[in-house]
């Protein structure tokens, strides 16, 4: 059998040197050959199908890590999970057509929550916080409130301060009046003011104990029939919808990173010694950059906003089983801790389950 050059492979799967190279290096693509002297790469052409397939998948913009699993699999199973992950691409896409549309009205001087037809939807909520069972004490801040949803998860010494204060600058909005129109702009508003409170309390005394300490932040607010997200950190949201769960939220971490480069699998971040280290959080020195949305609710919605205290120690089928499964957010919040605590609760954990219903 005739060998390739990886000209013509590139040439004949549509994917460039460059890309082939890469693709070699992460195992994805090996080459049938490798010259031992020059480093040159040849390829078989029964390799084409695959790929092909490759290329395909990144047109999809599927991460490259995924894209191994994927070509790992039989065709029946590989097909099952292209179709899981375009169906989160359409919950991604769905909330940043929302984010655009609210943009497009804000910018024509029209006022979203005028178009309205639909009656506004409420909202059932419940929060509970865990110390755990490894942890001496509990520096997650965990608050559910008829228009205030959040999640923080501290750390260093003074971390549980931290938490707290960056919630506590939040909950004013419970109290403001905040036209459907500017969700976004009063969140974005009171996330400054969290900054400043995190500021505060971890200002370096005389010994600098505290000048580590920071928090995660992740909250939704909530009016009418719309949800504006604000996002920092590794704690997460989560939307069961139509029977299927969606992470709705992406972690600021260095292990996350990793993956969205293809250097790293999902698999692999579960034991990487960074897998905990943060890119963005609220604290001095830190990057504070939000990831700002906004979501359409819909009546039958159920949201959970958790720290990694939950998401690093239980599956995310059995939480799916539980959101789906159990009646109520009291309920559902104090089963979600159960299960962290059972599989050995080594981290603080928090969680606040939101049912979107129509008015009675």
């Amino acid at each position: 059998m005739e060998l390739l050059t990886i000209g013509a492979f590139a040439k004949a799967s549509r994917l460039s040197p460059k890309a082939l190279r890469l693709y070699d290096e992460l195992g994805l693509l090996t080459p049938a050959r490798v010259d031992p002297d020059t480093g040159y790469r040849r390829y078989a052409p029964g390799q084409l199908e695959q790929a092909r397939l490759v290329a395909w998948l990144r047109r999809l913009g599927m991460p490259l890590a995924r894209i191994r699993r994927v070509c790992a699999m039989e065709p029946g199973e590989a097909a099952g999970e292209i179709r899981a992950y375009w169906a989160r691409v359409e919950a991604d896409t769905a909330a940043r057509r929302d984010l655009a549309a609210f943009l497009v009205d804000h910018l024509t001087g029209k006022d979203p929550a005028m178009s309205r037809t639909t009656a506004p939807l409420t909202l059932r909520y419940a929060a509970l916080s865990d110390t755990g069972l490894v942890r001496a004490s509990n520096q997650d801040t965990a608050y559910a409130g008829s228009r205030l949803l959040a999640v923080a998860d501290g750390y260093g010494t003074g971390g549980a301060l931290a938490g707290a204060a960056a919630v506590d600058a939040l909950r004013s909005l419970e109290s403001e009046t905040v036209p459907a129109g500017d969700l976004l702009g009063a969140l974005e508003d009171a996330l400054g003011r969290a900054e400043q409170a995190v500021h505060g309390v971890t200002s370096p005394g005389d010994d600098g104990a505290d000048a580590d300490a920071g928090t995660t932040l992740t909250a939704m607010l909530w009016t009418g029939s719309q949800l504006a997200l604000v996002h920092i950190g590794d704690s997460r949201v989560h939307l069961l919808r139509d029977g299927e769960l969606f992470q709705i939220t992406h972690d600021h971490t260095v292990v996350q990173s990793l993956i969205d480069e293809g250097r790293l699998t999902p698999e692999e971040a579960v034991s990487h010694p960074q897998r905990s280290l943060l890119i963005r959080a609220l604290g001095r020195g830190a990057d504070s950059t939000p990831d700002l949305r906004l979501h359409d609710a819909r009546a039958g919605d159920r949201y959970l906003l958790c720290s990694d205290g939950l998401s690093t120690v239980v599956p995310a089928e059995d939480v799916h089983r539980v959101l789906a499964d159990t009646p109520g957010p009291e309920d559902a919040v104090r089963e979600l801790v159960d299960l962290a605590n059972a599989s050995g609760g080594p981290d603080n954990v928090s969680c606040v389950v939101a049912d979107v219903s129509a008015p009675a």
